[in-house]
């Protein structure tokens, strides 16, 4: 049986689908991965996985480079006739779910992982958006041979709403997974200063203005604290920060500004608290990973954010876009360590609970076998 992922960039699979691939590659699935070209292309085909190299542009939206990617995606549906096809992040949900409905593909897995933000802006031209968005989730996801996974019930509901799909292809899987092997739980150093991680790509979406402006809060309330934020630009995003941000932030007293780092559970490692005030999300692996590490989370009261915690027992929720809220929260978990340690050793229970890549695996695994059955 040949499995093929259609996913944006090599290095989304590696950190998000590689594990499920490899188990798909164990039970006799031929995994075929289908991406844009990248470094991390080779891991892989080293990993034994066939790779196919497709034109995709995250950002990009002129109308006759978009054809010729849905034209790419359907032509190589045509000549691999691929059994089922697993879609991973946005452009090859639409565009290959379109696609595939004009191919001999037997089963679609649509993985949703979030919608942004396309339907909550406001305005004319967002409206516009929203129209054509909607226009084009019900192409890609209304074939009765779909199945739609998703990470948080809001998703789900707003795609029910949009007519997208119908209740029973809908499949509800919470998160990426995580090896907890990789991220072991660690009691924190309560000696030294608190510190507070923000991760995340550098994205104004993912709620940094807000954590930039707790930050300015707590220093002038004269809250004893070290701030860090570790991440990437990412220059295919029209919300990215950039390198004129990282330097004026650079200079904000008590902020150290990190930049990329691949050891994320190293970086947890000595971090007392992690945030993440973002505006939507699928459900947020960096929660994930926090929770396993045994850190406590501030994170905001909006889809997949709220599904990634137990309110109250593992982290706080605030409002989203509320930086005076987010510095109360963070200030609240400061200066109370016994309450941040107890939602830290929840946050692991949580995560053994519900977050394990091997449940994840599972679910995927079982979701392939019903499809062709």
């Amino acid at each position: 049986m040949k499995l093929l992922f259609i996913v944006n960039e090599p290095a989304f699979f590696i950190s998000h689908r590689l594990p499920i691939a490899l188990a798909a590659h164990r039970q006799g699935y031929a995994v075929h991965v289908a991406s844009k070209s990248g470094e991390d292309v080779k891991k892989i085909t080293d990993s034994g996985l066939i790779h196919h190299e497709i034109p995709l542009s995250r950002s990009g939206s002129n109308p006759f480079v978009e054809l010729i990617s849905l034209f790419k995606i359907w032509w190589l549906l045509v000549c691999l006739k691929p059994e089922i096809v697993h879609l991973v992040t946005i452009k090859p949900v639409l565009y290959g779910g379109i696609a595939a409905r004009f191919t001999s593909v037997k089963k679609i897995v649509a993985a949703v992982s979030g919608l942004g933000t396309l339907f909550l802006a406001q305005g004319f031209i967002a409206k516009v958006k929203y129209y054509i968005g909607a226009l084009l989730y019900r192409l890609a996801l209304s074939a009765s041979k779909t199945t739609v996974i998703l990470q948080n019930p809001d998703d789900k509901e707003m795609l029910l709403k949009l007519g997208a799909m119908k209740t029973e292809q809908a499949i509800l899987i919470r998160g990426s997974g995580v090896d907890l092997s990789n991220y072991p739980f660690t009691p924190e150093n309560t000696i030294e200063q608190v510190s507070i991680t923000f991760a995340a790509r550098l994205l104004f979406d993912k709620g940094l203005a807000e954590y930039i402006d707790a930050i300015k809060v707590l220093n002038s309330r004269g809250v004893d604290a070290n701030y860090q934020l570790v991440g990437d630009l990412d220059a295919g995003n029209l919300t990215s920060a950039s390198l004129n941000d990282l330097d004026e932030w650079g200079k904000i007293p008590n902020l150290n500004v990190l930049g990329y780092k691949k050891d994320i559970a190293g970086v947890f490692k000595g971090t007392n608290l992690v945030v993440l005030p973002s505006y939507r999300e699928g459900l947020p692996k960096v929660l994930i990973e926090a929770a396993a590490c045994g850190r406590a989370v501030v994170t905001t009261d909006v889809a997949g954010c709220r599904d990634a915690i137990t309110p109250g027992i593992t982290g706080l929720l605030v409002p989203v876009k509320d930086s005076i809220e987010l510095a109360d929260a963070i200030q609240t978990l400061i200066e109370n360590p016994k309450q941040r340690i107890a939602m830290g050793k929840a946050g692991r229970a949580l995560a053994e609970e519900a977050f394990t890549i091997e449940r994840v695996i599972s679910q995927h695994l079982s979701i392939y076998s019903e499809v062709l059955s």
